[in-house]
Formats: structure tokens, C-alpha cells, sequence
């Protein structure tokens, strides 16, 4: 499998390291080695790479794969791999690799022993040691500051056999010494590791088989597997990033999609998954809107649909422990009644959200006219959290926690019947008042989730509905096309998402509707072979639309293909 690079960057499993092609008004048009540490507001450029012959810089063509780099000129070429996170190896003949610091503050060079070099790059609060295994670095300006120079380093060929070889090493304090493996060592070890990942990762359906979703699972695959960073810093635990190209975080429902994907064949990671935001819960029981290695953002949140996910991972792996689900649930207690303690203003048993960005539809046009806003997807997700919660406690032995669990879901079910059901559809509004929102927005078509537990009459209006306004060629639209505020990329105004898509075919198959329920995925499945692990979806086109390299598309696109297509 080959990839733009583009579109998906180049790094492996429990790396920081990416190399991706960009070009703004801030950067030149170029391949660049990146540090994707310290959140999305960087795009933590270090290096711009060249390949040079006779120290002037030649075209070249990249040719990207899961584990080799090749960067091809008419002079010769160059190879990239990975053979450990910290470690870029590269391998060449006929040119040399420039590298061009990327300078934003105080940055410097500095000689080191071995006839090594070392970058002190400020800018991303790194170390970078440059070592030469056949022929050797060379520096183009004097060890100085370069807050207003580029300098430019390189690995240079041996003049008698044309060849060069080295490695580049990140670290963040002091270097310790140590011996690197050759190239094609480390090319072997990375190919074996993502050969194993490869081969766990969820198979297609023979469905998904017939319709041709190989290659789209191997990218999936790759996605996945190259955007897991090792635990540092404010990361306890291996974590799955949203993408490393820039939504280099990881955001509190995005990461249950991507524990739900690897729950059949790698529980401790996908475990991993679930609790890294519980590792920092705050004492009120609120989650952070998003983490990465250097701190969390608590200004909003997202929302709750923990339980949902932990019931999900429970009918799927019967390996989950007694011990397992103790650590999870008194956090997952914290998390629901912190909805009802702190997000119920009007005291009305409906919690509420206070911006577009508490319930992840960033501009819903339920928000357009204001917030806080009671919105019915919201008591539905704490419903199907508070069945999760009885079921976990009865097998924890804590039958009265369980009664009251069940009895506060069937409770908070009535209020949204009652509250938000107008006979025929769900609505929501501004806390206080009973005035429906503006717009059509699938998000008041999200109690479908609870399935079965919505009347039957109810639940046939609703989809009949859904087929009829948001049902695309290619899934759900998040706006209905014939809404006048309906927008082809307008993020929560139209286009398709891969979370709800997840939510709604789980809700339809629980509600009996198996047939509409694989026929959402298989049209999602499709789309996003054709148009990459997009963020989100053009709903009428199907075109993938800002970052084309999203895990949770790429878990939710695995989970499809393997279980409803």
C-alpha cells in the first residue's frame, strides 16, 4: 500500500516523529520531519528534507508505505524507516538527505563526539542527534543562534562508494550512549510489528470482502496503528491520537471509538483507551474536552457516552475482569451524576449542554439561537449509561446501586418522552424554555440510540424520518440536504461523521433494524474507500473533507466492514 503524504503522514506505533508534506504561507512547499508533542495549535516543523547532489538541492518523488519512506531523484535515492519511536534511520546512494531546521527561537547546532551533530531545537523543546554510519554529516553555517538563519545540515555519501547512512535521534535531556541497529534491521523490526498489527486488526466481512474494502483496511489498519504514542508526559498510557497530522490530540468520545475497534483482539490497549481520560477525571467527575502529553483543556467537555462504549467492549470480549470493571465504575458514577449535579440549571431532571462543543456537534444548528441548550440526544446517551452502570453493578454484587441505576434510566427515559417528544419527532431547546430550536439536525434523531427501548411507534416515525430527510447515497447527513441552513462542508451542518454513523447503526440494529443498519454501513464503508479516513464526509458527494487521516473514521470504518457490512 502506498499513501499521499499529503493526506496521511509517515510514522509508526508509539512514535512523536511524523514526516508529512505541507506548504502554508508559514512554510514552504516541502517534506518535513515533525514532533507532534504539546497539542494541534504547532505543527511542530523541525527539519525540511532535500535531497542534494554536489550540495545543491535535485527534484524528487516520494513514494510512501507503512514502514519505508523513498525518496526518489534521477541522481539516486534515498530511505526512511523506523525501526524504533525515537529513531529516524535513513539509508542512501547517488545523493544526500539535507535537512533545513525549521527555527521559531533560539534554535542551535552544535559538533558532538563521533563526528556527530546535535540540533537544540527550541521551537519543539527537543534534541536531535545526527549520526553518520557510512559517510558523514556536515553543517553549511557556524554553530550560532538561528532566530533569523536557516541553518542546514546533511548526510553526505562516501565519496568512493556513493553511499550514505545514519540515523537521527530525539531526546529530550542528555544523550546517553548507545549502539544503532543498521538499516535493515530496523527496517525488519518495524515491517515485522506493523505485519502483526495487520494481521489482528478486525477482518472484513465476506460482504465487505465482495465489495472490495482490502486496501481501505489496510489503511485503516496503518492509520491506527502509526498514531498510537508511547506514554510520556501527561499520558500515562499508550494512546491512540485523533490523527498526527494536526488534530493531535485526543478528545473525550473520540477515543471510545478507536477502545471499541480493538477491543476483539488487543483488550489491554483497547482498555488502555477507555481509561486514559478516568486517569484524569477531576474530583467533580467531569473529563476533560481533550488530552495530550503536555496538558488537558477543561473549558467543555463531550459527551457521555462512556457506558455506551463499555457495554459495547463487554458484549464483544468476555475477558474483562471483575477487577477491570471496579476501576471503571465508580469513575463512570462520577461522570453521570456530574450531568445532573452540575448541567441541570432548571432543575428539570434534563441536563444540559452550555456550547456546541459539550456534545461534540461543534455548530449544530440547535446552538444557533443561543445555549444552554437541552438537546434529546443527551438523556439518551445517560439512559444507555445508567442500564451499563446497573448491569456492572449486579455483577460487582452491588444490587442496590443497581436498582437505583435502573430506576434513575427509566426515570430520565419518561423525561425525555414527555419533555422532548412532540408526537412526531424529538426537538430540543433552551434550558427554561419550551420552544423547539431552529434547523433540522440528525442530533434530535439521536435517541434512536437507545434501540429497543424506544416505543415501537416512536421509534418507526423516527426512522422513517431519517430515511426520508438525512439518508444519503453515501449515510447520514448531519443536516438535513433540503435544511436552508444545510452546508456541503459545514462541519456539523450537513456533512457525514463517523461517530454518529456508529451510534445510529448500533441503535438501528438493537431496534430490530438490521437491514437499515447494514445499509448505512455498507454506504459508509464504500464512501470511505473512495475518499480516505476523512474527518468528516461531503453528505451528497461523498468527498473526504479536512483531516483525511482520522482514527476514529478509520475504527469505525473497521468495526463496520467486520460486523454490519
Amino acid at each position: 500500500m502506498q499513501f499521499d503524504l499529503g493526506i496521511v503522514p509517515f510514522s509508526r506505533y508509539g512514535s512523536f516523529l511524523v514526516v508529512s508534506r505541507l506548504g502554508s504561507d508559514k512554510r514552504a512547499e516541502g517534506l518535513y520531519l515533525r514532533n507532534v508533542r504539546g497539542g494541534d495549535n504547532r505543527d511542530g516543523a523541525v527539519f525540511r528534507l532535500e535531497l542534494v547532489d554536489g550540495g545543491v538541492a535535485v527534484p524528487f518523488e516520494a513514494v510512501a508505505t507503512p514502514t519505508v519512506l523513498v525518496l526518489r531523484a534521477e541522481q539516486g535515492e534515498l530511505e526512511l524507516c523506523m525501526g524504533e519511536p525515537q529513531l529516524v534511520q535513513v539509508r542512501g546512494r547517488g545523493v544526500g538527505l539535507r535537512l533545513v531546521v525549521e527555527s521559531e527561537a533560539a534554535d542551535y547546532v552544535m559538533p558532538a563526539p563521533a563526528d556527530c551533530l546535535v540540533v537544540n531545537h527550541f521551537t519543539t523543546e527537543l534534541y536531535f542527534r545526527l549520526t553518520p554510519l557510512a559517510g558523514k554529516v556536515a553543517v553549511e553555517d557556524a554553530w550560532k543562534a538561528t532566530r533569523d538563519s536557516q541553518v542546514k545540515l546533511s548526510f553526505l555519501p562516501d565519496g568512493q562508494t556513493g553511499e550514505l547512512e545514519g540515523v537521527i535521534e530525539e531526546f529530550q535531556t542528555v544523550w546517553r550512549e548507545r549502539s544503532y541497529p543498521d538499516f535493515a534491521s530496523g527496517r525488519a523490526r518495524v515491517e515485522q510489528e506493523y505485519r502483526e498489527w495487520l494481521g489482528q486488526t478486525l477482518p472484513l466481512s465476506e460482504a465487505a470482502r465482495e465489495d472490495g474494502l482490502a486496501e481501505a483496511r489496510e489503511l485503516a489498519a496503518y492509520i491506527t496503528w502509526s498514531c498510537v504514542v508511547r506514554p510520556e508526559g501527561y499520558l500515562p498510557r499508550p494512546a491512540m491520537y485523533m490523527s498526527k497530522n494536526w488534530m493531535t490530540n485526543i478528545w473525550s468520545w473520540d477515543h471510545c471509538f478507536n477502545a471499541m475497534a480493538l477491543t476483539r483482539w488487543n483488550l489491554p490497549l483497547a482498555w488502555d483507551q477507555l481509561m486514559v481520560f478516568i486517569d484524569r477525571q477531576d474530583e467533580s467527575g467531569v473529563f476533560p474536552d481533550f488530552i495530550n502529553d503536555r496538558y488537558a483543556l477543561w473549558n467543555c467537555c463531550k459527551p457521555p457516552i462512556h457506558g455506551w462504549t463499555l457495554g459495547w467492549m463487554l458484549a464483544r470480549n468476555d475477558d474483562v475482569t471483575d477487577e477491570m470493571l471496579t476501576a471503571i465504575y465508580e469513575p463512570l458514577c462520577r461522570w453521570t451524576d456530574w450531568w445532573f449535579r452540575y448541567r441541570d440549571d432548571d432543575q428539570d431532571g434534563i441536563p444540559q449542554y452550555n456550547h456546541g462543543y459539550d456534545c461534540g456537534w461543534d455548530n449544530s444548528t440547535v446552538f444557533l439561537d443561543g445555549t444552554p441548550i437541552e438537546s434529546p440526544d443527551l438523556p439518551a446517551y445517560l439512559v444507555l449509561q445508567m442500564d451499563v452502570l446497573a448491569g456492572v453493578a449486579k455483577r460487582l454484587g452491588r444490587d442496590d446501586e443497581a436498582q437505583a441505576w435502573e430506576e434513575k434510566s427509566e426515570a430520565t427515559l419518561q423525561r425525555l418522552l414527555a419533555q422532548h417528544w412532540d408526537g412526531k419527532k424529538f426537538f430540543a431547546t433552551r434550558s427554561g424554555s419550551d420552544q423547539p430550536t431552529r434547523g433540522d439536525s440528525l442530533i434530535c434523531y439521536m435517541p434512536l440510540v437507545l434501540g429497543e427501548k424506544l416505543p415501537k411507534e416512536l421509534r418507526d416515525q423516527l426512522i422513517a424520518d431519517v430515511r426520508e430527510r438525512f439518508l444519503t447515497d453515501h449515510g447520514l447527513a448531519t443536516e438535513s440536504p433540503a435544511s436552508p441552513f444545510y452546508r456541503s462542508d459545514g462541519y456539523w451542518l450537513g456533512p457525514i461523521w463517523a461517530p454518529v454513523t456508529m451510534l445510529l447503526v448500533d441503535g438501528l440494529r438493537r431496534a430490530g433494524e438490521q437491514k437499515l443498519s447494514q445499509e448505512i454501513a455498507r454506504r459508509f464503508c464504500r464512501m470511505a474507500a473512495a475518499s480516505g479516513m476523512a474527518e468528516n464526509f461531503d453528505a451528497l458527494s461523498g468527498a473526504g473533507l479536512r483531516d483525511r487521516a482520522f482514527t476514529w473514521t478509520s475504527s469505525v470504518f473497521l468495526m463496520l466492514a467486520h460486523e454490519y457490512v
